[in-house]
């Protein structure tokens, strides 16, 4: 009697085992899965920040570009304005 009280305990513990096996299977596969997508969320976030960042390093880099050229272009007035005015003595 003893042998079989002892047998149906085991084999309960193992089908318990067994169902809490699937159900952490399970659990671990939904967060395998939610991992994942937090990972393409964030990739993707890091994307948009970093064509947003090389997108405003291009506009910064032209407007300097432009201001470059306007200081050339008034350095070179002036100069002649003074070539003129030096020639004009």
């Amino acid at each position: 009697m003893r042998k079989i009280a002892l047998v149906a305990a085991a084999a309960a513990g193992a089908l318990a085992l067994a169902a809490c096996s699937e159900g952490t299977e399970d659990a671990a596969g939904e967060a395998v899965d939610s991992a994942m997508a937090d990972a393409e969320a964030n990739m993707e976030a890091a994307g948009e920040s970093m064509e947003e960042a090389t997108d405003a390093a291009a506009d910064a880099a032209a407007e300097a570009t432009d201001a470059a050229g306007e200081a050339v272009e008034e350095a070179g007035d002036a100069v002649e304005a003074a070539t003129d005015e030096a020639a004009a003595e």
